[in-house]
Formats: structure tokens, sequence, C-alpha cells
């Protein structure tokens, strides 16, 4: 038996006391703690973080639009549309005489665009989709998750190149037809992750004081699913912007004056033969960086909210 005197006991009261030591950390501190210690996943961020600020504030301090033809540069391939500083082509032009570092900015923008709305269009989707067929179960969960079944048959990349063709080249209509064919996979995990979490003693006490029906799948069960969303959504970004840069390398993506990463390399790779490589080199170079950062980043997410770390 250990047996307490009174100093030991005030010592006691007093740690108790101070807040320093009872102060605790949620899930989400302890993950950034974590987070932060991944030199790997920090420094994408950052690089992702100046990749994206360049392509929206860059455009102001060039002399050159994504959209003008510079005319005694057209048509100049090796001859004079490479890199320059002294005539604002810090890029090289391409071959129609456009600016390339501006168009390789503006190509950042939208190519990071579909990849994040069309994230967001299949996050919200597949979470609000997954988590009512896993929470409410039996027939309806079946039918639902069959449903998805017959969906992932599909081969959607050839639906959204029929839609493309069929209903003309946009880049809202990328957006949505990117997205609503990316949900599945989210939904799939969901439901897992609901399946596993719903007969959880919280849950039972919640429906035990009187909460049921959508509240129970908002207010309990997705805000429990939100380290599995925010790590697949992490990969889903690079996956969408891989999705995109396919097709626009066929020709079915954004409209001209518009471009983006997969129009530009498909550009720079058909002018290859006529010695221009900085029209492949620079997009080709954003466009792996921009990939490898989202992959880093995701990586040090799946580190940070593992719950069996």
């Amino acid at each position: 038996m250990v047996l307490f005197n009174k100093k030991t006991m005030d010592d006691v009261v007093d740690n108790l006391s101070n807040p320093d030591l009872v102060k605790g950390s949620s899930l989400w501190q302890d993950a950034f703690l974590r987070f932060r210690k991944n030199k790997a996943a920090v420094s994408a961020t950052v690089i992702l973080a100046l990749m994206i600020i360049l392509s929206f504030v860059g455009q102001w301090f060039a002399p050159w639009d994504y959209e003008t033809i510079d005319w005694d540069l057209m048509g100049a391939g090796k001859d004079g549309g490479q890199p320059s500083l002294s005539n604002g082509h810090y890029f090289g032009v391409d071959n129609l005489g456009r600016d390339l570092f501006t168009r390789t900015l503006q190509g950042t923008q939208v190519s990071l665009l579909v990849g994040l709305l069309g994230t967001a269009v299949a996050t919200f989707a597949g979470l609000f989709y997954g988590a009512i067929a896993g929470f409410v179960g039996g027939r309806v969960d079946n039918i639902m998750m069959r449903f998805v079944d017959i969906l992932m048959s599909i081969p959607y990349m050839f639906i959204i190149i029929i839609v493309m063709v069929v209903f003309g080249r946009s880049v809202n209509l990328l957006f949505m037809a990117i997205g609503l064919f990316a949900w599945m996979d989210m939904a799939r995990i969901v439901r897992g992750q609901t399946l596993a979490i719903k007969n959880k003693e919280y849950i039972e006490a919640a429906r035990a004081a009187g909460v049921s029906g959508m509240r129970l799948i908002t207010r309990h069960v997705i805000p429990n699913l939100l380290g599995v969303v925010v790590i697949y959504t992490s990969l889903l970004i690079p996956s969408l912007i891989l999705t995109e840069s396919f097709i626009s390398f066929l020709g079915l993506g954004v409209q001209e004056p518009l471009t983006s990463w997969g129009a530009l390399i498909n550009e720079g790779a058909g002018q290859m033969q006529y010695g221009t490589p900085w029209m492949l080199a620079f997009p080709l170079s954003f466009f792996v960086v921009g990939l490898f950062c989202f992959l880093f980043i995701g990586d040090g997410l799946r580190d940070a909210l593992d719950p069996k770390d």
C-alpha cells in the first residue's frame, strides 16, 4: 500500500491545478504536430502554395498575357522563340508566338481548379452516399452499392470523352463530368468505415438521447470519418488532374484561348521535332512537381491521421 502524506497530496493538487500540465490536445492537434514533423510533406505544402500563388500573381508582372501574339516571333521556333529575359518571354513562346510563361501559369490555374472542384464534387457526393448506405444497411445498402458497382463497371473515361464530344468542350462541363464519375470510390470507402462505427458506444448513446435519422449521420457519423476522407481527398486530387490532363492531351479538354497542363504538354510534344524543347519542358515540370506535391501531402496526412500511430 502506498501512503501519501500531506505534502505529497498538496503537490498532487497543485499539479492538477496547473493548466500547462492538464491541458490536453485533440486528434487534429496531434495530427498537425505529426504532419509538421514530416519534412517531405511540409516542403511539398510550401512548394504547392508557392505554385498556386505564382499562378495567380505571376501574370500581373509578366509583360505578355496568355493570348496575345508576338507577331515578331510567330513561327520563329528555335531561331527566336527560346526563353529570354530581354523580350519578356521568360519561358519562350509557342508555335503561334504566345508567351509560354503566362500560358503555363494559366494552365496551372485550370488544372488545379479541375482537380480541386472535381474533388469537392466527388467528396460531397461520395461522403453522403456512402454514409447513408452504410448507416441504413439492409436492402437499401444492397441496392445503393449494386448501383455503384454497375457505374464502376462502365469505362468512365469513354463516357467523359463522349460527353465532351456531344455537348462541346467547356470548363464547367469538364468539372461536372470528372466530379460525377469520381465519387464512387469515395462512397465505397465511406460506406465501409460507416459499417465499422455505426454500432459504437457513442452512436448508441446518441440514439438513446433521441438523435435519429440524418441528424445522427451528419453530427456523429460523418465527423468521425473526416480523417479517412481527408486522406483519400488528398490522393484524389492528383488522380483527377491526371484525368483532365489526359483528356486535354487528346484535344477534348478546355477550349482556346484557355489551356491546361495536358493541352500544353500536347502542344509541346507535337513541336519537339522542330527543336523547341522549352515548349514541353516547362509545362511538364509544373505538371510533375504539382503531382509529386499532392502525393507527398497525401502520404503525410495518412501518417498524421493514422489511428494506429
